[in-house]
């Protein structure tokens, strides 16, 4: 006994246990055994004090029950924790009979890697258990260590986005003194060979669940467009992972409740709907779709149509979703009521895209999409910057769940433009390149290396064997990076090359007609750009010896068009008469006779008439006919008659001033080419 008349403890530990305190330990034990309820526990204590054993007995039987009751807690415990991790396993089974949620962070790690071009990728989750954050999928990664990482809040990059909910980038990890260094994170780094760094958080609302990053085995500075871009494949991890989150969380408690509650099995269904949605979605996106397939798809799922604006407004897609209706048709109305038709239709457009501008920078301020005049907006974004806008028509009232699907379908569509910009921008660059190569020359003015330069276009779907032209594209400084986005545009179609050489949009396409195809570029660059687009053409050039060259003569063209007041005009060399000649390297000057007096000529040939002979002696006395008669010894009429035989074959405007001009010196030209194969020919006469 202690001084205060309680129990020893100590002398309680050291007793022996008489046959009643064995016989309360033997019961204990057997409780424990049986798992009994916590009550029965403390007739063992009773029965022993009933039995009048000692108090140091007594005091040794009431612990013994305190320590039972302990284990009996611990064990409830784990078949507490046990009962939850077998409900979890099976959630998990269920949940992979329906998707793969490994497959869809796999495709979107892998698309990360294709896209920023890094050597590796990888995706972290968020441990709360543990306080940290551990590897989940990589890609590209050659180091077991590294795949085995585990990193501390704050630790390294990686511990420093999972816990600022920042992203950040390190152009060379190993020397950046503003992370938190640990050996385990620098050794791992280290059998990897990383270098350059990027990692965003992925956003589940507020909460962090993890990191999304690209890693370079080499030195690299991280674009924001890469940030932006990483940052929105994060959004759709996350987006992948909380919906497999609440679909486990949706079954396991119907699997513990065990009833069938209407509103549970609601809400699963719309999260298995939002989940499978999301899949087909991305798994449409994954597979190469372009924004009619994905258009097409969302217009199914939601039964409404859809239409698809870039950032600029020019329409990218538009599914069941008919333009307005026109009224009547041209032919029956009158000019003057048609011209009143096209410019209310052109006052309605306006009206129109003013107003959807409107409603995408309220759906973009908000985050949701809005409803506008019986129809839906959402914005298209990509962390801040806007990629452009979707609209849903035909569906006035739109629920929730059908309401999210449409704003998850804006993710998906940004994360589709996305794609195909990084894609053209990685191509452009690889053509701008090539193209630069093309147009420089070596020492001594040789091209250099065209064997490789024709092998790299070949890979690039460019032919360099077949007649290429070059067309220099000018317009207003403020507008020449979307002339070039535009003429890139156009390159791909003709499969050609576009990209900026000494200052200049140049393009080279394979054609046999420079002249023609550089005026229909300036007309329809020049109606995208709403601004006057010059284009100056040259070639055709064979292969990549004779593409400088034709460079230098488009520019030189370009030059003379803009001399010339022709601003927003395209031509080759050939086009600006003799103007063209003498700017002309190679001056063509039989193709320049055969421009201007080729109908004429082909005429007297064939029917062994006398037409140029006429325009001779009619420009050679002054545009006179009563002299021009005289000098041909003919009838008036006659001259007038082959006079109006030269109009018809000439056109109207053949003796305007400008064309008049062309034609005397066409003349000219074409007596001198006669008069030189006439002294040739008599010189290969003579004896030798």
């Amino acid at each position: 006994m202690a001084d205060d008349g309680t129990p020893d403890r100590a002398a309680a530990d050291h007793a022996v246990p008489d046959h009643a305190a064995a016989v309360a330990l033997r019961e204990l034990l057997g409780l424990l055994a049986d798992g009994a309820p916590a009550e029965r526990f403390a007739r063992p204590a009773a029965d022993a004090r009933a039995a009048g054993v000692g108090a140091g007995e007594q005091a040794w039987v009431e612990e013994a029950t305190r320590v039972a009751l302990d284990i009996r807690r611990t064990l409830d415990q784990h078949r507490r924790r046990e009962a939850e991790l077998t409900a979890l396993f099976d959630t998990a089974g269920d949940l992979a009979a329906l998707r793969d949620p490994d497959a869809v962070l796999r495709a979107i790690v892998h698309r990360a890697r294709l896209l920023l071009g890094t050597d590796v990728t990888y995706l972290t989750l968020n441990d709360p258990v543990v306080g940290d954050t551990y590897m989940r999928v990589t890609d590209g990664s050659v180091s077991a260590a590294f795949q085995q990482l585990r990193l501390g809040m704050g630790e390294g990059l990686g511990g420093l986005v999972a816990q600022s909910a920042r992203p950040y980038a390190s152009a060379d990890y190993r020397a950046d003194d503003r992370f938190k260094h640990t050996a385990a994170i620098d050794n791992g780094v280290s059998e990897e060979g990383l270098r350059g760094i990027l990692g965003v958080p992925l956003r589940v609302g507020n909460r962090v669940i993890g990191v999304l990053y690209a890693a370079d085995r080499a030195v690299r500075e991280f674009a924001p467009e890469a940030v932006a871009l990483l940052a929105s494949l994060a959004d759709h991890a996350a987006v992948a992972i909380d919906g497999a989150r609440l679909l486990e969380e949706t079954r396991a408690a119907l699997v513990e409740l065990g009833v069938a509650n209407e509103t549970v099995r609601a809400h699963s269904e719309a999260m298995r709907l939002a989940a499978e949605t999301h899949d087909r979605l991305t798994e449409l996106v994954l597979r190469g779709a372009d924004t009619g397939d994905l258009a097409r798809e969302v217009a199914a799922l939601l039964g409404g149509g859809l239409v698809v604006h870039d950032a600029d407004g020019s329409e990218l897609a538009r599914v069941a979703s008919g333009p307005r209706a026109q009224g009547q048709s041209e032919t029956s109305e009158r000019p003057d009521a048609r011209d009143a038709r096209d410019a209310r239709d052109a006052l309605d457009a306006r009206d129109a895209r003013d107003a959807r501008e409107a409603w995408t920078a309220a759906s973009r301020s908000g985050g949701r999409a809005v409803r506008a005049a019986g129809n839906w907006v959402c914005a298209v974004l990509a962390g801040p910057e806007l990629l452009g806008s979707i609209t849903l028509t035909g569906r006035p009232e739109l629920p929730d769940t059908d309401r999210r699907l449409f704003e998850r379908t804006a993710l998906v569509t940004a994360l589709l433009l996305l794609l195909r910009r990084s894609t053209a921008q990685a191509e452009d660059r690889v053509r701008g390149e090539l193209l630069g190569d093309l147009l420089a020359t070596g020492p001594a003015g040789r091209v250099r290396d065209p064997a490789g330069q024709s092998l790299r276009a070949r890979k690039l779907g460019v032919d360099l064997t077949r007649p290429h032209a070059v067309l220099v594209l000018h317009c207003d400084a403020a507008q020449r990076t979307r002339l070039l986005v535009e003429g890139a545009r156009r390159a791909r179609a003709l499969e050609g090359l576009a990209g900026l050489y000494e200052g200049r949009v140049v393009l080279v396409a394979p054609t046999g007609h420079p002249g023609p195809l550089a005026r229909s570029l300036a007309e329809d660059l020049g109606r995208v750009l709403a601004a006057p687009v010059t284009v100056g053409s040259a070639g055709p050039a064979a292969g990549p010896p004779g593409l400088p060259a034709a460079h230098a003569e488009a520019l030189r063209c370009l030059e003379a068009l803009h001399a010339l007041g022709h601003t927003g005009q395209g031509a080759a060399l050939p086009d600006l008469g003799f103007l063209g000649i003498l700017l002309g390297e190679r001056g063509d000057v039989s193709g320049y006779v055969e421009r201007v007096l080729g109908p004429v000529l082909d005429y007297d040939r064939r029917r062994g008439t006398e037409l140029i002979g006429t325009l001779e002696a009619y420009y050679a006395h002054g545009a006179s006919l009563a002299r021009a008669k005289d000098a041909l010894h003919v009838h008036v009429n006659t001259v007038v008659q082959r006079l109006d035989r030269i109009r018809r074959l000439l056109g109207e405007s053949w003796n305007s001033p400008a064309r008049a001009l062309e034609i005397q010196l066409a003349l000219r030209v074409h007596r001198v080419s006669g008069i030189a194969r006439d002294a040739s020919a008599e010189v290969s006469d003579l004896p030798r």
